[in-house]
């Protein structure tokens, strides 16, 4: 038999390297996303909850309709009843500083793949197995690199959540219509005007669909990161399990369900009328 390969061993040493090597620029990323994290908190929860409630259940009204703008005041409305306002905070804002750099991120590469078939060679088999990797093993490195608390959370996050959007993005602009390419191409048009004017704009609707499917992934991502310190109602749950507190534990589970719900109609609906802009 072939002696069996060292790949844990020389997945150790190469962890061990890059934190030897990198440890400044770990620790500078890591301030960084955790006073971008305590910031959003400290900002939402400066504003009382009810006007805050109220506040997202307009935005729901506006974007989605009356019967998601109910179900947000009801469902907010009750997080707060059961005293989890500041997890959710805590999990909102965890969410949205790994969208947000998921889409800083995702987008351009997204972008500069649907552009170049070299890039989306090597794109594609890094994002299959970005998707296909345990979400468990992301925390461990991220442990290595940025210690327990927020920024782990964020960061591995960040990496189970970014492939849809990236994706997404792709298959957008590889949708375009072949003809109105060529009659952009009949114009003149350079490919930054093509890009900017007419790909993305078509585009749109699928690249918030990816989008949206990273915030899934991303809060379903916050909630496991409770295993390694990351704040917000994954703690909850994760305290109710190893404590078998089943009320608890479905308390903190619905809160989480409410928040899910409101992100992805919201999403869904923004996506909807970008469509309907661009037609």
């Amino acid at each position: 038999m072939l002696p069996k390969l060292p790949i844990a061993k020389w997945i150790d040493v190469l962890v061990d390297w890059m934190t030897a090597t990198f440890g400044g620029l770990f620790d500078g990323i890591s301030d960084g996303v955790g006073l971008f994290v305590e910031g959003i908190v400290s900002g939402l929860g400066f504003i009382p909850s009810i006007l805050l409630i109220i506040l997202i259940s307009l935005l729901a009204w506006k974007v989605c309709n009356w019967r998601i703008a109910i179900f947000s005041l009801l469902g907010l409305l009750l997080i707060d009843n059961l005293g989890y306002w500041e997890h959710m905070l805590e999990t909102l804002a965890l969410v949205l500083t790994a969208v947000l750099i998921s889409i800083l991120i995702g987008i351009p590469v997204g972008i500069w793949a649907s552009q170049s078939e070299r890039v989306r060679q090597v794109v594609i088999p890094i994002l299959d197995f970005m998707q296909t990797m345990p979400a468990f093993v992301y925390l461990l490195p991220a442990i290595f690199f940025f210690s327990i608390g927020v920024v782990p959370g964020v960061v591995a996050s960040v990496i189970f959540a970014m492939p849809p959007t990236i994706r997404l993005t792709i298959l957008g602009i590889k949708q375009v219509p072949a003809d109105l390419i060529e009659a952009t191409e009949a114009f003149g048009s350079t490919t930054k005007q093509r890009l900017l004017k007419v790909q993305l704009p078509l585009a749109m609707p699928t690249i918030m669909a990816g989008i949206n499917q990273s915030i899934m992934l991303a809060l379903s991502m916050v909630v496991i990161a409770s295993m390694v310190g990351a704040p917000g109602l994954g703690t909850e749950v994760y305290r109710a399990v190893t404590q078998i507190k089943t009320g608890v534990g479905f308390e903190a589970g619905l809160a989480i369900v409410v928040i899910a719900i409101l992100l992805d109609r919201i999403t869904q609906n923004i996506g909807k009328k970008k469509q309907g802009g661009t037609m």
